[in-house]
């Protein structure tokens, strides 16, 4: 199967600010019974968007202005609570395609990357630097460029920061354990053939 590189990802942003953004919020419990990941598009942040009626709440990822985004800006510690694998899933098949925040929860981290979402890092400041350019002028096209480590646009440029390992997995489309297994059948079959039988009597 062919690797899918992911080196920068560009796009209009949206900024959902605030610490602690946990997965309980990102995507509510009772979405998690569904078949496929594909039933997941539009689902997050659902009740920090809508009413119980259904009505908007004004979230800024239902803003016209911010229509199409595909990168979020967000704060510290974003990710953190239960381990949900379906919380990241919400948010690419949603798509969103990159997220920047001030930090975030280690599981979520690993699970994002794992599905080619890149979650990269950017100071307090800057981040409230680019929400507030992005507020005053949401066509603003932002580039998440993995390469050099820098979130930038025609008028700013912000460094970034990720650990070396899930950057260059994505870098050189090893993100998918996936695709790692299918393209690699004689490693598979070695492991295979030197792991212990069961004895049947």
């Amino acid at each position: 199967m062919p690797l899918t590189r992911i080196t920068s990802v560009t796009g209009k942003a949206v900024p959902v600010l605030g610490a602690d953004m946990d997965t309980d919020r990102i995507i509510p419990a009772r979405f998690l019974k569904c078949v496929t990941f594909d039933e997941l598009a539009g689902t997050m942040f659902y009740d920090e968007r809508f009413n119980a009626d259904g009505s908007s709440k004004g979230h800024p990822i239902d803003q016209a202005c911010h229509a199409g985004a595909a990168i979020i800006l967000g704060g510290e510690n974003f990710g953190c609570g239960s381990s949900r694998e379906h919380a990241p899933q919400a948010i690419k098949r949603s798509g969103i395609r990159a997220v920047v925040a001030e930090s975030f929860a280690e599981i979520f981290f690993g699970n994002s990357t794992g599905i080619g979402l890149p979650c990269v890092c950017a100071s307090r400041a800057d981040l409230a630097a680019a929400a507030t350019l992005t507020q005053a002028e949401p066509d603003t096209l932002w580039t998440v460029d993995l390469e050099r480590m820098q979130l930038r646009c025609d008028r700013a440029s912000y460094p970034l920061s990720m650990p070396a390992e899930p950057r260059e997995a994505l870098m050189q489309g090893r993100w998918d354990a996936v695709v790692e297994l299918m393209n690699a059948p004689e490693a598979v079959e070695r492991l295979a053939a030197s792991l212990p039988r069961p004895h049947l009597s």
